[in-house]
């Protein structure tokens, strides 16, 4: 960029950022620790348009709350790097599964998008009283019956007009419970027919507006994750979930749930027969 568009770029976002913010001239100049004078001159529109010296642009950004960058026309992004760090990326307390308020606010919030989601064992929407009360009952944190209520609330949006949602879950964790071992013992057979039949009435009934693909775990790997159309995306790491608003970093977690989508050797088309066939 040319020098002289640079400092009027500048004088321009100055000017934008003091009146947002309701600073005046006096009041930036003290903050900035220099005349008011110099302010005036930055500002000064209909003359030769002037940039500042580093550490004066520095000043200003952080009493304006704004990125030097932003002020410089070197960045798109007014706010300051903390700022972007702050709304891109958090970290939120999580109950032990995602049956929890929290994952509730965000579909609430996601209300009419897609929703992409990996589950840590089987997806809550698609679970029986009998697994979650298998699931729940060493928790002290929630209850069993509290997450059997959240898991129907839940199930009902799949009922709501335009409901759009797509699973990618373990074959594998499917298999095993069909066998009752691993993650799955100590669930009695009864329950474990129960809920595979539950699954396959509830794959084959509502395709396609759910669709659920099964991967194969040793030949590809995700962490549990919901994407919440371009909104946000909250992976699961135990204790907390990290929670991503930047619309690139959903952008690659999207990318990377589609591609998990492709890597599938059980289409969601075929899962219901193949859930039938395990019991």
């Amino acid at each position: 960029m040319d020098k002289r568009d640079r400092a009027e770029l500048f004088r321009t976002r100055l000017d934008e950022a003091m009146r947002d913010a309701g600073v005046s001239r006096s009041a930036l100049a003290r903050t900035a620790g220099v005349d008011r004078s110099t302010i005036a001159q930055l500002l000064e529109e209909g003359g030769e348009a002037r940039l500042p010296n580093a550490q004066l642009a520095a000043e200003c950004a952080d009493a304006l709350r704004v990125s030097a960058d932003w002020l410089l026309g070197l960045s798109a992004r007014r706010q300051t790097a903390a700022d972007l760090l702050e709304s891109s990326l958090r970290i939120t307390e999580a109950d032990r599964t995602f049956a929890d308020q929290q994952i509730d606010d965000w579909h609430r919030e996601a209300a009419g998008y897609k929703i992409r989601h990996v589950p840590a064992t089987l997806p809550d929407i698609l679970k029986t009283d009998a697994v979650l009360q298998f699931e729940y009952a060493a928790f002290r944190d929630k209850t069993p019956q509290q997450a059997m209520m959240t898991a129907r609330l839940r199930s009902d949006w799949l009922n709501l007009p335009g409901s759009d949602y797509e699973m990618c879950a373990s074959r594998e964790l499917l298999e095993s419970l069909a066998r009752g071992e691993g993650y799955w013992r100590g669930l009695d057979k009864a329950a474990r027919v129960e809920q595979l039949e539950h699954m396959a009435a509830i794959c084959r009934d509502r395709y396609p507006s759910l669709r659920l693909y099964l991967f194969d775990t040793k030949t590809v790997f995700s962490a549990p994750v919901t994407i919440f159309g371009p909104l946000l995306a909250a992976v699961y790491i135990g204790r907390y979930y990290m929670v991503f608003r930047e619309s690139q970093q959903i952008r690659a977690l999207t990318d990377h749930f589609d591609q998990l989508v492709r890597d599938c050797d059980t289409d969601a088309r075929h899962t219901a027969a193949y859930i039938r066939s395990l019991i």
